[in-house]
């Protein structure tokens, strides 16, 4: 499993809908290996939010097993996962999440420090990741002071913060306009690859997915995997 970060085994689970159970995931496997960038597609209500609440040792299955670099994390403690997300897992959500009071690289330094990171290092390890999304320049500013496109920059070189193994991105474009939304994956398959980290994109958007390796639908509980071809786009982002 060296080269594959995310790894999951026979994925169930099920949610109680009155006295129904529903299954939304139905022996599922799935792995995504580094310097790869996997989109996963399908409807609302087909199961890609709990797949990536799962991916991301988030919500536990009822049966299967959660590899992250090779340990199996199922049966771990809530102290213990958050422990495994902190270090192994970068996130990107629909919208940037930064927290209002405070400037954009006190965004990535409040990560660091939850990690413990070196503080002597942390400047510059901020600094170089703000230069990698091109929001350097707006490294003082607060978010209301900053364009949505932006503020996805942001919330990228946040996720990216503490060097994570696998990244993983719930609709990142899902606010942004076609152009904003074709730089922003773009970014991110960028970063992935040249970090040699393991990605993942949930998304309704198609404008994804040619810059995605592997594309999957959601189906009956199981990823399927759709044939792709790698695309340029307009990568201009204000």
């Amino acid at each position: 499993m060296g080269n594959f970060p995310l790894v999951l085994n026979q994925i169930n689970k099920s949610f109680n809908d009155g006295d129904k159970s529903i299954k939304i995931l139905k022996d599922l496997s799935f792995s995504v290996k580094k310097g790869e960038l996997a989109a996963v597609i399908g409807p609302s209500g087909s199961g890609k939010s709990t797949f990536l609440s799962i991916a991301g040792a988030l919500l536990t299955p009822d049966d299967g097993n959660i590899f992250i670099n090779g340990k199996d994390v199922s049966g771990l403690s809530d102290f213990q996962k958050a422990d495994v997300r902190l270090h192994s897992i970068g996130y990107i959500f629909q919208t940037s999440n930064l927290v209002p009071y405070l400037k954009v690289e006190e965004q990535l330094g409040l990560v660091l420090k939850m990690a413990n990171h070196n503080t002597e290092e942390k400047s510059d390890h901020v600094r170089i990741l703000l230069i990698s999304v091109g929001m350097e320049h707006r490294s003082s500013h607060y978010p209301h002071q900053l364009s949505g496109g932006e503020k996805q920059r942001v919330a990228i070189a946040r996720a990216f913060a503490n060097d994570p193994d696998i990244i993983l991105a719930d609709e990142p474009t899902a606010s942004l306009d076609s152009n904003r939304s074709a730089a922003i994956t773009g970014l991110i398959s960028r970063i992935v690859k040249k970090k040699n980290k393991a990605g993942i994109i949930v998304t309704h958007d198609e404008g994804v997915l040619p810059f995605c390796d592997r594309i999957y639908a959601m189906q009956d509980g199981q990823l399927l995997e759709q044939t792709t071809k790698r695309g340029t786009n307009n990568e201009s982002v204000q």
